[in-house]
């Protein structure tokens, strides 16, 4: 009985039954801070590569083919050297699923024929973005092209609407350290989001 009554006022284990204790919570700590930091770079990457994105898109081919070639003076009836009105072009968003590239015109917009669309120029793009931000795929990028005002009726430099270009990315997660120890759950990303006007728009 005097053996089990010093075991029980003993605190020779203190220390190790505190740190048992507390270790958990500093790992938490540790790694939550890690996770942080991946997390703000993830978002950094993320978005310089919708504005490295946008900035290969305004100096590149159109992906709506149909826009980069179409006579607003000829088939479109609007006056030689008349501004385009957002009548004749509100806009439209490319879009790849299963590497399948389509083209829509903005909900409630008019536009001219989109077609042929140039999956090599969205292609294009999303290689350009996966230098900074390798682990997305064509399918989380949306590219928009809005009426923005600029471009006359029956240019013959090319291109004769000048939209603005916006390069979107999608569905994009982030999975921290930390959560992996109470299952695989991720995080969704912000939509980042980068716009230019089109400055050198090509119609091959």
């Amino acid at each position: 009985m005097k053996a089990i009554r010093a075991l029980l006022r003993s605190t020779h284990g203190g220390t190790a039954a505190e740190f048992g204790l507390l270790t958990p919570l500093l790992l938490s700590f540790m790694i939550g801070t890690v996770d942080l930091g991946r997390f703000l770079w993830t978002c950094n990457r993320a978005e310089k590569a919708t504005q490295m994105g946008v900035r290969y898109a305004v100096t590149n081919d159109v992906v709506p083919g149909g826009l980069a070639t179409y006579d607003f003076a000829v088939a479109g009836g609007i006056p030689q050297g008349d501004p385009i009105p957002l009548s004749s072009f509100g806009g439209a968003d490319c879009n790849s699923a299963g590497g399948t590239v389509t083209c829509t015109c903005k909900t409630g917009a008019t536009c001219p024929t989109l077609t042929p669309i140039n999956t090599a120029a969205f292609n294009a793009i999303v290689t350009q973005m996966q230098r900074f931000y390798p682990s997305l795929t064509a399918d989380n990028v949306t590219i928009s092209y809005e009426y923005s005002g600029l471009g006359y009726a029956g240019d013959p430099n090319g291109i004769q609407v000048s939209p603005l270009i916006t390069v979107k990315l999608k569905n994009m997660t982030f999975t921290p350290m930390l959560f992996r120890f109470f299952g695989s759950t991720s995080l969704n990303l912000p939509a980042y989001a980068a716009s230019l006007t089109l400055e050198d728009g090509k119609t091959g």
